[in-house]
């Protein structure tokens, strides 16, 4: 496949994103194609490959846990590298999605499934075979459309080149896990610029807190054997073939501590690597 083209496999739980991810990429600019037959693969893959209309250039195909090894290996053979996009969520938020929508499940639809608990667990077992980590996984489970369409914007921009990615993430721990972390990191340990009536208001973003936090020495300690441990892993990673990964830095509320380090962490990787960073749980705060 000529470089200027690009291939993406969606899919993922049911229930977990396909659809709004299937809509974002489309706005993006993919031709996005909805469980394209695993039986003309290899005709898609020939008008990919010797069409010159730019609308083939960029395809996104989705397709369900019951087809999803196949397309991956008819892709392989024909010798088209296909990125692939996992979506996913917890077991009870798909229950509960499904039973808001009232929609049937596919492997309820299939009959290889008798209830949604049971079609919902076997569409795991079935993926839990299959996936690696050179997937771009993203876990809807406390994720808006707002985030995941960023998220989309990052990885999969017309515009970007497949390179190594890395995406570092604040959160509070009072808010929920990220979900789909590569590596989650518990800050909570360093002084904490809450318990500082006049920095409380404030937040990792503010100068004031963002060298409270940096310059203390338990900090500087934590960061010199953090980097050392992620300076040989982000290396490894890329060179085994992992083209995004995600560093979540979590504190009790996600204001001060897990900002500092993630602003940290971005500033001294973005000239070594692609690199983003969010603030998940960081609320706008007024200065008085």
């Amino acid at each position: 496949m000529q470089e200027n083209k690009r291939v993406i496999l969606i899919s993922g739980m049911s229930g977990a994103g396909k659809s709004t991810a299937s809509r974002i990429l489309e706005d993006m600019g993919y031709l996005v194609i909805d469980n394209y037959p695993i039986q003309l693969v290899e005709n898609l893959v020939d008008m990919i490959n010797t069409s010159m209309d730019p609308r083939y250039s960029h395809i996104a195909l989705t397709t369900s846990a019951i087809d999803f090894l196949g397309f991956l290996n008819l892709l392989k053979g024909l010798d088209t590298q296909a990125e692939v996009l996992f979506l996913d969520a917890s077991d009870q938020v798909l229950l509960s999605r499904y039973k808001s929508t009232r929609r049937l499940h596919p492997l309820l639809l299939s009959n290889a499934a008798k209830t949604l608990e049971e079609a919902i667990s076997e569409e795991r077992q079935m993926f839990s075979k299959i996936i690696n980590n050179t997937f771009v996984t993203i876990d809807t489970t406390f994720t808006n459309e707002k985030n995941v369409r960023t998220k989309l914007e990052q990885y999969f921009s017309k515009n970007s080149r497949t390179t190594f990615t890395l995406s570092f993430v604040s959160f509070g721990f009072k808010y929920g896990v990220p979900l789909d972390a590569d590596l989650m990191i518990d800050v909570r340990f360093l002084p904490n610029p809450f318990w500082d009536e006049e920095l409380r208001k404030y937040s990792g973003n503010d100068d004031n807190v963002y060298h409270y936090v940096i310059d203390k020495e338990e900090t500087k300690e934590f960061l010199k054997r953090f980097i050392a441990f992620t300076d040989y892993a982000f290396k490894e990673y890329e060179r085994e073939g992992k083209n995004h990964f995600t560093v979540a830095i979590g504190c009790t509320g996600g204001q001060h501590r897990s900002v500092a380090i993630t602003n940290y962490l971005y500033d001294y990787y973005q000239d070594k690597f692609n690199c983003f960073k969010e603030h998940r749980d960081e609320k706008e705060w007024i200065h008085e």
